[in-house]
């Protein structure tokens, strides 16, 4: 079964500097380029970068080299030499299934199955919905190793379509070979709109245009757990998306909930997936900017049970973490205003660079500044098809306050 052209792959052999060595050996699985100071030939995307310790010439690590990236080499395996071959992608494949597996006995059909770095598939996503299967690549490191990983992708999780996704800057830099973004490159696709269960609830995922894959999973316990909170309540999403914690509010049996978000599509996205399941509450849709739509809710002096704030990453660069910060504080202070006595705020991030230690102390600082005592009813992180394999795949978290 071949996806793509026979890619000729070189094995490289790389020393790295003593700061870059360090990081090797404590199994971090990026080399920037400015660590290398030996590489024995020039190097093409998906070439075999083996490294060497610098002193005894031991092997240390081995990885993939990217031409197009400051990350030149993400590390796929440490310490213990390796044939990178078929039987190795497949061993890699079956141990990330393995750990996805009590997800999957749960009334889900959606799920993570490859989750970059943290499974040794650096910048490789593997979604699933359904019976539709989502790669999405953001490096070219992958091109030469699609016809052994895709055959065992199919056998693991008995998908019958494959959508190939690809990053912009992929797309932007090199050769993809002729393939290109929302390729069907597997089976037949009736719809490009998908639907899929999260714990027994009913969403869609556009799998050829849709954001990243098409939906968020990570926060999949979250939105379950305002679910669980929110019967006979009245619930506030913001940045509600495709609605993901509005639906399962509703069919939590909310009284009311209200969707509010920038973007009118996202909300009619929302509205569609909760028509896809059964509830009595009423749903409402705000489209306005999230700051500006919390202050004229509190100018009107409207009051929530449970109020969700979820934004998007406020922080993708060093110099953008200061300004993240004064926004979740703002947020914060925000939703604080709109709780009712002994209602609940529920407050995530996903900026990986902002860690959780500051954000929940952030996000604390601002509701007692608010005026309002609470209670830390639960602190979450990744869901079990998200694992974490080093300190920047480490993004999500979320805090749930009962505000007295």
């Amino acid at each position: 079964m071949k996806f793509v052209e026979d890619i000729e792959i070189k094995r490289l052999a790389i020393k790295l500097r003593p700061s870059g060595e360090k990081m090797v050996k404590k199994k971090h699985p990026w080399v920037f380029e400015d660590s290398i100071i030996k590489l024995n030939a020039k190097g093409n995307a998906g070439d075999l970068a083996i490294i060497y310790d610098s002193k005894k010439n031991n092997f240390l690590a081995c990885g993939l080299y990217d031409p197009y990236s400051p990350i030149r080499i993400k590390l796929i395996q440490f310490k213990k030499t390796a044939q990178i071959d078929e039987a190795w992608f497949l061993k890699k494949i079956n141990e990330a299934y393995q750990i996805r597996k009590p997800l999957l006995e749960t009334d889900t059909n959606s799920y993570r199955l490859l989750f970059g770095e943290n499974d040794h598939f650096p910048g490789f996503i593997a979604d699933v919905y359904d019976k539709v299967l989502v790669i999405k690549l953001y490096s070219h490191i992958w091109f030469p190793y699609l016809n052994w990983i895709i055959p065992h992708l199919i056998t693991v999780t008995d998908c019958s379509t494959i959508v190939l996704r690809l990053s912009r800057l992929l797309q932007s830099k090199g050769n993809t070979y002729g393939l290109k973004d929302g390729n069907i490159i597997y089976g037949e696709l009736d719809n490009e709109v998908v639907v899929f269960r999260e714990h027994g609830v009913l969403f869609s995922a556009n799998v050829i245009k849709g954001h990243k894959t098409g939906y968020f999973l990570d926060h999949r316990y979250n939105r379950k757990r305002v679910g669980a909170l929110a019967n006979n309540k009245s619930v506030l999403d913001v940045f509600s998306y495709a609605g993901g914690f509005s639906v399962h509010a509703l069919t939590g049996g909310a009284k009311e909930v209200i969707s509010l978000d920038i973007s009118k599509h996202a909300l009619e996205i929302a509205k569609q997936n909760a028509l896809l399941n059964k509830h009595v509450g009423e749903h409402k849709v705000i489209v306005a900017d999230a700051f500006e739509g919390l202050q004229k809710l509190i100018d009107q002096q409207k009051k929530f049970d449970i109020v969700v704030i979820d934004p998007p990453s406020f922080a993708k660069r060093e110099n953008e973490i200061s300004r993240a910060k004064k926004s979740y504080a703002k947020l914060a202070k925000l939703g604080a205003q709109l709780v009712t006595v002994n209602g609940i705020l529920v407050l995530a991030s996903c900026s990986s660079r902002v860690v959780a230690h500051d954000f929940f102390e952030i996000s604390e600082e601002q509701i007692n500044n608010s005026g309002r005592t609470f209670e830390v009813l639960e602190k979450t992180y990744h869901d079990i098809d998200h694992p974490i394999g080093f300190l920047e795949g480490a993004y999500l978290k979320c805090g749930y306050y009962k505000l007295s």
